[in-house]
């Protein structure tokens, strides 16, 4: 999760167990806009092996169905899921078997799929590096449901998507064409940080996950975005961050850090 950054530095904010594993979410964030219910990822889902889930040891009882409830909502009525990328930890709970595990169909039966074409081609035909985190049985299942929307980029890697109803920020250094929403809820800018800044222990710029197929591009665009943030007083949504939901940034001699910690409850109450 900290490519070369060394152990000794990030365990003091990720502390790691007996297995040099550290605790990590897959914290998903839901907005009713109106007539839309928009799911932004799905976690990892349930589908896989237990050999599969045997790597990342999973751990809590906290599940879409039940978040859901907690506010009154089924997965039923999910108008649409938007998924940042399609890594199986960020798009796996889109897919789920059918009745008698005979097959896969959409986890969300009502609702549009949005990912972006660059990447979708990026990811149903994996390199080598990432061929392990795009599972075909993620994917094609919603492209054979009909399900699948493609945003509309154009040629700017920051757009407004009208049929969503947020911002988007296009970011190639951790994946092909990542996309982070930005958010306007309560004069707030929240920015939902995915895999640009996974916890609070990735803020300073050149913390990169050894997962990222381009570090350097990374570091810039890092850079560009902690500059923006701060700036701009971006409150970032952290899905991989288990022990903080929103953070804010601030400016430093070492440059950008952490500011301070929210949970959606005392922002937005």
């Amino acid at each position: 999760m900290f490519g070369v950054v060394p152990k000794a530095i990030w365990n003091k904010t990720n502390p790691a167990d007996s297995n040099n594993m550290i605790d990590i979410s897959a914290r998903s964030l839901l907005i009713e806009d109106g007539g839309k219910l928009i799911l932004i990822d799905t976690g990892m889902g349930n589908k896989q092996s237990d050999r599969f889930f045997g790597y990342y040891h999973q751990w809590g009882d906290h599940s879409l169905d039940k978040s859901l409830a907690k506010y009154g909502f089924h997965r039923d009525d999910i108008t649409d899921v938007f998924m940042t990328h399609l890594h199986f930890d960020h798009c796996g709970g889109s897919i789920q078997w059918n009745k008698d595990r005979t097959g896969y169909e959409p986890a969300f039966k009502n609702a549009h799929f949005w990912t972006n074409e660059d990447h979708w081609q990026w990811a149903i035909k994996p390199n080598m590096r990432e061929k392990a985190s795009f599972l075909k049985e993620n994917l094609l299942p919603i492209q054979e449901s009909g399900q699948l929307k493609f945003v509309d980029r154009g040629n700017s890697s920051f757009i407004h998507s009208p049929e969503l109803g947020f911002d988007i920020l296009f970011v190639d250094g951790h994946t092909d064409k990542q996309m982070l929403p930005f958010i306007q809820y309560k004069g707030k800018t929240v920015v939902f940080a995915a895999d640009l800044i996974p916890t609070t222990g990735h803020i300073p710029v050149p913390y990169v996950m050894g997962y990222d197929t381009r570090p350097l591009l990374s570091l810039k665009e890092k850079q560009e975005f902690v500059d923006k943030a701060v700036t701009d007083e971006y409150y970032l949504f952290l899905e991989h961050d288990a022990h903080h939901q929103i953070c804010t940034l601030k400016s430093t001699e070492r440059g950008a850090r952490l500011n301070k910690i929210y949970t959606f409850d005392e922002l937005f109450g």
